[in-house]
């Protein structure tokens, strides 16, 4: 059975190696965090325009300002800042965090899109960084897809399981 890391490798096209070559450079003390804030607002102003209801929907339940600032955040203390997620939201566990949405692969592609668009748009961020940070967000990206499966089949077995069981007496 493959990991999630495996598989994260295999649907986004991205090596480990080159998926986590976001760790050789410290990309906070690079860039700075304007460049964050920049980037993630960029992003959720394609997100929150997205002619896809589908696609908007699955960000309903937060204000576009709270997505950038937990995006942002997020993005500051995994490539090399303070942390200022954890400080506030705790462990990132992002698998977890994104349980409630349907991370799939057609969702997972449309997020890439707009992230992908977002980087080519902002002008604060070097190319090679750009190319590190897009080889993890792919990376990462599958991997919560990976995660997404993983909960379905588990709740499909236990279902199934019990769907089989004898009724308790």
């Amino acid at each position: 059975m493959q990991s999630l890391q495996q598989k994260a490798s295999e649907w986004s096209g991205v090596d480990p190696n080159d998926a986590f070559a976001i760790d050789e450079t410290n990309l906070f003390e690079k860039l700075g965090l304007q460049a964050f804030i920049n980037l993630s607002t960029n992003f959720y102003n394609r997100v929150y325009d997205d002619e896809e209801e589908w696609f908007r929907s699955i960000f309903s339940n937060s204000s576009k300002e709270d997505a950038i600032r937990n995006q942002y955040e997020f993005f500051v203390q995994r490539m090399g800042g303070p942390p200022l997620y954890s400080e506030r939201k705790g462990h990132p566990a992002l698998i977890g965090r994104h349980r409630p949405f349907p991370v799939t692969h057609k969702a997972a592609d449309r997020w890439l899109q707009h992230m992908q668009q977002a980087l080519d748009s902002v002008t604060d961020i070097d190319e090679d960084s750009k190319t590190k940070m897009m080889n993890f967000f792919r990376h990462t990206a599958f991997f919560l897809v990976a995660g997404d499966e993983l909960k379905n089949q588990n709740q499909s077995v236990a279902c199934k399981h019990a769907a089989n069981k004898p009724a308790a007496e």
